[in-house]
């Protein structure tokens, strides 16, 4: 008796290694100590019997096509990927050092959601293994105590033929979930493992063949399936959000993770992509309040990378966030998004702290809403605490590029250029073609003095990427060096290209301030202001600006985006 209500059973593969696994989770789920995780009926155990047989009928032909698989990857994705595999030993050796102590054998409270493999062969639904994905990381990462790691981190591994037990223990969890999609002919099939990084044993395995409109329910199934294997105790309303479905219209939620297929791609095609899926998605469910923070998470991405001017993306960003909201006032992504207009469009400063600081109680897991709260605290200079929001950040996303060369961003804002320096170096050798990195390194080189490793680095960042602000830090660069014709021809360049597409007013700034033309520069300044620009978030902080801050009129521009002095 005591045994029954206290010890787990152990399962069959203990006593017959070659059980077949489904069969061995039946077994298991019939001996659940709790009744709601037992079958409910001996009607639902025969369903599940005879579901067995067909599929260890059908297992040997699906092995058969699934085992040369072919990966489709976007270039950028697939750069990361060659990145992973350098910063793995990094990640192993960090992992090792680090004071934090790994968890006894028993506690899994970690995870890394791995990229499905599309064993499908075919690209058009490349969206499908992305977006079940994300939604299990998505669905996961709101349980309180488990760090998730985040989608940048373990996109890293797309395409990559990799062992679990590996990836867990270069990301320091201490469990990791495996999966394929096959669709074959009306069937989705979808496969897919957890296994136990300490041991390598799996904590639990299935095999779905349903219908592609029933994507939904395959996703709540593994993620209520893995919450039951990490056993932690959950309150009602937590239930009720794991649980949760954002619409019940499979159309819809199609729709939506192709928007959010798109948006990951973080190129303007990719994310002008994203709002029309994202458009379509809430014509099909106008409750559907995911599908407005996917537009908001587009409109937002598109002011961040100065591909639009801000008043074009950031109303529709702060619309779409308030509407996701008013259907749904519970959804981090949400209040995360609103925040970020708040910041950097409204310059509510407070509303939008307010806002962040909901978001992440809603899921402290939420990597990019760490992120994104980091660069809010350096915009008021507040660098101790935007420090312990970005290594929140990199604790959740690790392999993130974009979060790894913000890390050196505290250091750079506050004027310590070899230690930010020294965390751009490092975020350089994870991947050299990312053009961030490049441009954040040649910055602080020139505040440092050293002009030429400056130029080299800049010059780096605009063959890889040649967009306004490579090129408007590249004519600071040679401005500050002294070498003026070059910066002036560069302003010369930035006037013709913004005739054929967005030109923040804020780059004529830094480059007329270079030449030590103040007037130019504050006139910039102030048709910046006019426009919004989301780079005045930075006055308060940008070294590049030192020049000015004696003037009356940076002073007053300080005043009207709302920064002390």
């Amino acid at each position: 008796m005591a045994s029954i209500l206290l010890v787990e059973p152990a399962p069959l593969s203990d006593y017959w290694p070659e059980v077949p696994e489904e069969l061995n989770r039946i077994v298991l789920k019939a001996l659940e100590k709790h009744k709601q995780e037992r079958y409910h009926s001996a009607g639902d155990l025969l369903v599940d019997l005879r579901l067995l047989k067909q599929r260890l009928d059908k297992e040997s032909e699906l092995e058969r096509i699934t085992r040369p698989v072919r990966q489709f990857s976007s270039p950028s994705t697939a750069g990361t990927a060659a990145a992973a595999t350098k910063t793995t030993a990094s990640l192993r050796r960090a992992t090792k050092s680090s004071s934090r102590s790994r968890p006894s054998k028993k506690t899994i409270d970690s995870v890394a959601i791995l990229p499905f493999i599309n064993a499908s062969n075919d690209p058009e639904i490349e969206y499908l293994s992305d977006g079940i994905t994300e939604s299990i990381i998505n669905t996961l990462s709101q349980i309180p105590k488990l760090r998730v790691m985040a989608r940048s981190t373990v996109f890293c591994y797309k395409g990559k033929e990799v062992d679990p037990r590996e990836v867990g223990d270069a990301l320091g969890v201490r469990a990791v979930l495996t999966g394929k999609i096959l669709e074959l002919g009306q069937k989705l099939i979808v496969k897919a493992e957890f296994v136990d990084v300490a041991d390598g044993s799996q904590l639990w395995g299935e095999h779905y063949n349903r219908n592609p409109d029933d994507i939904l329910g395959v996703q709540e199934e593994i993620s209520r399936e893995i919450t039951a294997k990490l056993r932690l105790r959950l309150s009602v309303e937590q239930k009720k959000r794991l649980k949760k479905r954002h619409t019940e219209n499979s159309n819809a939620y199609q729709l939506y993770l192709k928007g959010r297929y798109f948006w990951n791609k973080r190129t303007e095609e990719g994310l002008k992509k994203g709002i029309e899926f994202f458009n379509q998605a809430v014509e099909e469910d106008p409750l559907f309040a995911l599908a407005y923070a996917g537009l908001a998470d587009s409109y937002n991405m598109l002011g961040t990378y100065n591909l639009s001017p801000p008043r074009a993306v950031l109303g529709p960003a702060k619309a779409a966030a308030e509407r996701a909201l008013q259907i749904d006032n519970q959804l981090a992504e949400a209040h995360s998004s609103l925040a970020k207009v708040r910041s950097d469009y409204d310059w509510n400063w407070r509303a939008a702290e307010e806002e962040f600081n909901t978001a992440l109680e809603l899921n402290p897991s939420y990597a990019t809403g760490h992120h994104w709260y980091a660069l809010h605290l350096l915009a008021m200079g507040r660098f101790d605490e935007a420090t312990t929001e970005i290594k929140r950040a990199h604790d959740l996303d690790p392999l993130s590029l974009s979060i790894s060369v913000s890390m050196g961003l505290p250091f750079y804002w506050s004027r310590r250029y070899d230690q930010a320096i020294e965390q751009f170096r490092r975020t350089l050798e994870f991947d050299p073609s990312f053009p961030l990195v490049h441009v954040l390194l040649g910055q602080a080189y020139v505040e440092k003095g050293m002009f030429k490793e400056a130029i080299n680095e800049l010059e780096t960042a605009r063959t890889l990427e040649d967009t306004p602000r490579a090129r408007a830090i590249l004519g600071y660069a040679l401005g500050v060096a002294g070498r003026t014709d070059e910066a002036a021809r560069v302003l010369s360049e930035l006037e013709e290209l913004a005739g054929e597409k967005y030109v923040s007013p804020y780059f004529r700034v830094l480059i007329y301030t270079a030449l030590g033309e103040r007037d130019q520069a504050l006139e910039w300044l102030s048709k910046a202001y006019e426009e919004r620009g989301e780079w005045l978030v930075w006055l308060k902080v940008d070294p590049k600006l030192d020049s000015l801050r004696s003037d009356p009129r940076f002073k007053e521009a300080l005043k009207n985006v709302g920064l002390p002095l």
